[in-house]
């Protein structure tokens, strides 16, 4: 399930982002224009008539960003546990009305968080270390990728990114079969929530976590190395950089981390073994 808000009223028909005056100066000259600028609101969860969660986000997608949400912090292990009831445009913001079995209910109330993320930091808030720290079982998947192929899905990930082409302001996370080919891709003001959305989209979609990779526009934090390998991904390939927690992660995770993805090359953290003609990490 895919939801996207109608635009206000005098907006473009165009989700993700809204037209506002700006003035801008080019060298020497100025002029007053009309620009598109991408929108960022409140996005709060609610599960079994439960706040959990409040998030800024772009308001598109959001049936994406719902289920993709509750499976990557693993909230419900399978996206059959979770319905989506409702989403209501309020005037704060935006609320997304979900309903999980009782059993999860029970374990989400026993880690319970007033999360207030700043464009989808999904650790903000934790009110204990231990809440905001999860290390995910080994991946099982092991995919195996091309240069040629993380390149390829590099190129088209780029084209794909309808927002941010009007905006300039948002982060894309892509999901690519192993040849390369973008199969879904999804936007946010968030990287967490971009990653989130995919996660949504790929489940709606059918596709398996086993074959193929992800690549994402930003860079390679923790929580968005966590949130691939909590739900089955082999293979994440950032445009940015890493953080040594990431890297941490991934290593026992099982999970290959490639960081600075570019046209012209890329560096591979751990499990390099699934990149199939790129050169070897030391045993």
């Amino acid at each position: 399930m895919s939801v996207s808000l109608p635009p206000a009223p005098g907006d473009p028909q165009d989700p993700g982002s809204v037209v506002r005056p700006v003035r801008r100066l080019r060298g020497t000259s100025e002029r007053v224009l009309d620009d598109h600028i991408a929108e960022e609101v409140p996005v709060a969860f609610i599960y079994n008539d439960q706040p959990f969660a409040v998030m800024m986000a772009t308001p598109a997608d959001l049936g994406d960003f719902a289920i993709g949400f509750a499976l990557s912090e693993g909230i419900v292990e399978a996206a059959g546990d979770v319905a989506i009831e409702g989403i209501d445009q309020l005037i704060e913001g935006i609320q997304v009305r979900l309903r999980i079995p009782q059993a999860r209910a029970k374990a989400l109330e026993n880690r319970r968080r007033s999360m207030s993320g700043r464009s989808g930091c999904g650790v903000c808030g934790s009110e204990l270390l231990e809440g905001a720290m999860r290390w995910p079982a080994p991946v099982r998947a092991d995919p195996r990728v091309t240069v040629k192929a993380l390149r390829r899905a590099l190129g088209e990930l780029k084209s794909a990114q309808a927002i941010n082409a009007r905006t300039g302001a948002t982060h894309a996370a892509g999901w690519a079969s192993l040849d390369g080919g973008l199969q879904l891709a999804r936007e946010d003001v968030g990287r967490h929530n971009a990653l989130d959305k995919l996660i949504g989209a790929m489940h709606a979609a059918g596709h398996d976590p086993a074959a193929g990779f992800l690549v994402v526009t930003s860079r390679a934090s923790y929580e968005m190395a966590m949130k691939a390998a909590s739900v089955g991904i082999g293979l994440m390939a950032a445009v940015s950089a890493p953080t040594a927690l990431a890297i941490s992660l991934a290593d026992r995770a099982n999970l290959t981390l490639i960081g600075f993805a570019r046209p012209d090359g890329h560096a591979v953290y751990t499990h390099g073994e699934r990149l199939v003609d790129g050169p070897q990490l030391p045993a």
